[in-house]
């Protein structure tokens, strides 16, 4: 299962686990969404997986209609710079209610399904903000920060259950909206969203069984 599945890290994803011969479940908030390359995958839009009630729904059908689930990939999120001051606090709330609640609900959806095999794999998606902010990152980096820390504390819980729990930190990922908003940067230094999901496809292979509680950079050369 992944969720924001549908924007350009999500494809990239896709694409990626799809050619490992991964079998996947799509699901994401954009209503109506299609992908580059999905062939073979559910697709599950118009989910907003903040909401317990959806998530929980949405992962009940995968279930039923595939007779397992082995793995959750988070990468539903967004970001929004604002400073503090002059702010409102509304941009805090957004951040962690994109970013890091998206992330608590989808686990604790996914988990009992996990349990039942007694092995399975989570990767949430956190950023090299969640270590070190700059101005206007406050609210973005600290619900990055929870993301890591939740990583963190649910593979500490799993640890003798059989599942794996890692994040990446991505920096900059290389998306026609970033270059957009940004158009007077080095382009080259930024991580394309491939990189970014070769990591996440190893994160919940079986070459990775040995490796949880782990918050990987992704950087490029940022």
């Amino acid at each position: 299962m992944v969720t924001g599945a549908f924007g350009a890290l999500g494809q990239a994803v896709t694409a990626c686990m799809i050619g490992h011969g991964a079998k996947l479940a799509l699901v994401g908030k954009r209503a109506g969404a299609s992908l580059e390359h999905p062939t073979g995958a559910l697709l599950y839009s118009g989910i907003d997986v903040s909401q317990k009630d959806s998530a929980s729904e949405v992962v009940e059908r995968i279930f039923s209609e595939t007779g397992r689930i082995d793995g959750l990939v988070n990468l539903a999120g967004g970001f929004h710079w604002d400073k503090l001051q002059g702010s409102t606090l509304e941009s805090w709330d957004s951040m962690y209610r994109i970013n890091l609640l998206t992330a608590v609900v989808s686990c604790e959806a996914v988990l009992p399904y996990l349990l039942r095999n007694e092995s399975g794999s989570i990767v949430n998606i956190g950023s090299l903000g969640a270590i070190k902010a700059g101005c206007g990152m406050g609210a973005y980096a600290a619900s990055k920060a929870g993301v890591v820390k939740l990583t963190e504390a649910l593979a500490d819980e799993f640890k003798d259950r059989g599942i794996t729990v890692n994040a990446v930190l991505p920096g900059v990922i290389d998306t026609p909206r970033n270059r957009a908003d940004m158009p007077g940067a080095d382009f080259t230094r930024w991580v394309s969203p491939k990189a970014v999901a070769e990591v996440i496809v190893f994160l919940v292979s079986d070459l990775a069984r040995a490796i949880s509680g782990a918050t990987l950079p992704v950087a490029g050369r940022a």
